[in-house]
């Protein structure tokens, strides 16, 4: 196969913490009790690998 980089591993690994959904307990802090709002709503960075290329 080759030489895997670490540099290029640390790379994806933070860009695939900033793609996860955010914590279900973090709704009703930010919309209140009553609101029912998907986590993933209000994650940091949404991408999809067909869509954006992050370069990395």
């Amino acid at each position: 196969m080759g030489i895997k980089w670490s540099g290029k591993k640390t790379r994806l690994a933070k860009r695939k913490k900033q793609t996860r959904w955010a914590p279900f307990w973090t709704v009703p802090k930010i919309y209140g009790k009553g609101r029912r709002v998907h986590p993933g709503r209000h994650t940091f960075i949404k991408r999809h690998w067909r869509r954006r290329k992050i370069k990395a």
